[in-house]
């Protein structure tokens, strides 16, 4: 619950309204039962204008419990929605902060499931919490003490309905948690399933693998559901136990009223109000069950959210170091690096420096590290071991915006956002003007079939890009990466998709525009880095050659040979020029 507290802080006046409305509630509900007896008291003695009296009270204290239960729901909603909404856009900010291996740590599914149904969950949990948490003290404490009072000498009945429900209540309660537990882990698994299927359709129909989906999907929901009934069968069981063990109190009370008629005469006008405060208990427990069952789910749920809040981000940046202009210098010191979860180095001892404005290339065969030195270099992981410095400074003494604004990476797999063209590339730069738009997709060759857009720039993207090609979705990730002409360029694979010709407009585009741009082309062909001022080499991890491409074809024999795997695969007509 600590959590929740520094967003309870925010609504002190719909909290202090809550409480109000719930009291008022609380004791005309209470106070109804004990009118009805002086109702009933009054018709023996045919007092009618006590009768009438009394009856005017009694409406008065039903219309005060109605008008102040419709205050309580409208500032308990007040609350769970107002808390829930900030405790999301925290968890959601948090999440922002992650380094990629925290985000692995959790998966994507995992963290879509605590923003979405475990945040629900919480809500039902507070509106419960301020229309019934703080109101069922008071009706069983005062209903429980009332119908004592009423026929005192069956103060052992009441005692013994608490006793056997809490019994029955507490076993329920023990099984349903672990049951809530399994639930939402498996709301997690069925969101994973979800978004990979749907994001990887086309491999899926490719392979013709929609049967095989479609039963492991199944197989989850299935196990979902089953958890589902089982939840289902525990609620309801629990209201008929609870009734059962209530009405058999009332009927063994009545029962011995009956015998002892005679020598209690009076008890005729406390038997109704008697029944009525028995109900209120057995009413009030069944409710604070129903509150106890959505707590121990909620409370599932805020252990999840809390468990993302209180993760440590992997990366770090020093919030308190100045922001400031970098030169375009790149330096790595015995760097290392391993993943996370993984046992070998991906990266191992490898050290270089890149001049200001040099056009640095980057090959090696699948595996050999080239992404992880790109995302080191922007610093979405922290090296194991070693130092890598901008501008002569580490990384780890930058500003985060020094860094986001010094470093622009374009990935390889190009992810718009649903928008338009023109939000997307602003993502680079959010004041980009038109001009700016423009300029960068003029790099980027994507004005080509920008201009064939009436509304161009303005153009819808659909969600997952679903309306663009991938050598589209490439240029127009690489013009939201130069949108800014940023300092350092990194271009991670991400002109696989376009044609020879394309590819080569771009780099000369690059050549030509960001002339005060250090760029890094990270390429599996070594065509796209062969005018490079520099091309590093690297193999299983370890940084094994570095010079031109020139230079590499005569001192270095992996270069050679994957120079030479790729010159056969075009006779063969496997690689494009």
């Amino acid at each position: 619950m600590k959590i929740l507290k520094p967003h309870l802080k925010n609504y002190k006046k719909e909290i202090i309204g809550a409480v109000i409305a719930i009291l008022i509630s609380a004791f005309s509900t209470l106070w109804q039962p004990r009118v009805l007896e002086d109702i009933q008291k009054a018709l023996l003695v045919n007092n009618q204008s006590r009768v009438l009296r009394d009856g005017i009270w009694l409406v008065i204290l039903g219309i005060i419990a109605i008008v102040a239960g419709i205050f309580n729901v409208y500032y308990a909603a007040k609350i769970a929605q107002g808390v829930t909404s900030d405790l999301r856009e925290e968890t959601y900010s948090k999440i922002q902060s992650f380094s990629l291996a925290n985000i692995e740590k959790f998966s994507t599914g995992s963290l879509t499931t605590r923003l979405i149904n475990d945040m629900n969950q919480i809500m039902n949990m507070m509106m419960t919490l301020f229309m019934q948490l703080l109101r069922i003290p008071i009706i069983l404490v005062g209903s429980f003490v009332l119908a004592i009072i009423t026929i005192p000498r069956y103060w052992w009945a009441p005692v013994l309905m608490l006793a056997l429900i809490l019994s029955v209540g507490t076993w329920v309660m023990k099984n349903m948690t672990s049951l809530f537990n399994k639930f939402q882990e498996t709301m997690d698994q069925i969101s994973t399933r979800v978004k990979e299927n749907l994001q990887g359709v086309r491999v899926v129909k490719s392979f013709n693998q929609e049967n095989n989906e479609i039963k492991k999907f199944n197989k989850t929901s299935d196990y979902l559901n089953d958890l589902n009934i089982k939840i289902g069968y525990w609620f309801s069981a629990i209201m008929p136990a609870f009734m059962l063990i209530a009405y058999l109190v009332i009927a063994l009370v009545i029962l011995l009223v009956g015998t002892s008629i005679r020598s209690h005469p009076s008890d005729v006008t406390v038997v109704s109000p008697y029944v009525s405060y028995i109900l209120t208990l057995l009413f009030a427990i069944l409710i604070g069950g129903m509150v106890l069952m959505t707590f121990s789910r909620g409370n599932v749920s805020l252990k999840r959210i809390a468990e993302v809040l209180e993760t440590e981000a992997d990366v770090k940046f020093d919030e308190n170091a100045p922001e400031e202009e970098l030169s375009e210098s790149i330096e790595f010191d015995h760097v290392s690096f391993t993943y996370p979860d993984g046992n070998d180095e991906t990266l191992h001892d490898i050290s270089f420096k890149i001049e200001p404005h040099q056009m640095i290339g980057v090959v090696g065969a699948t595996g050999s590290g080239k992404s992880t030195l790109a995302q080191l270099i922007a610093r979405l992981y922290d090296p194991t071991d070693g130092e890598i410095k901008i501008g002569g400074k580490n990384l780890k003494l930058i500003n985060e915006k020094t860094l986001r604004d010094t470093v622009s990476l374009v990935l390889q797999k190009a992810i718009l956002f649903s928008g338009t063209i023109a939000s997307n590339l602003r993502q680079g730069k959010k004041d980009a003007t038109d001009y700016e738009l423009e300029r960068a997709s003029e790099i980027a060759q994507a004005q080509e079939f920008i201009k064939r857009y009436p509304d161009e720039f303005d153009h819808e993207v659909e969600e997952r890009s679903a309306n663009f090609s991938g050598g589209q979705k490439q240029r127009l990730s690489i013009a939201r990466g130069v949108v800014s002409q940023p300092p350092i360029l990194i271009l991670d694979d991400s002109t696989s998709a376009l044609d020879a010709k394309s590819e080569k407009l771009v780099q000369e585009a690059l050549e030509h525009d960001l002339k005060n741009t250090t760029t890094m082309i990270i390429a599996e062909k070594i065509m796209s880095v062969k005018n490079a001022d520099k091309i590093l080499v690297l193999d299983e991890g370890k940084l094994v050659a570095m010079g031109s491409h020139d230079e590499l074809l005569k001192t270095s024999k992996v270069y050679r040979e994957i120079y030479d795997s790729q010159k056969a695969k075009e006779k063969r007509g496997e690689l494009n020029e």
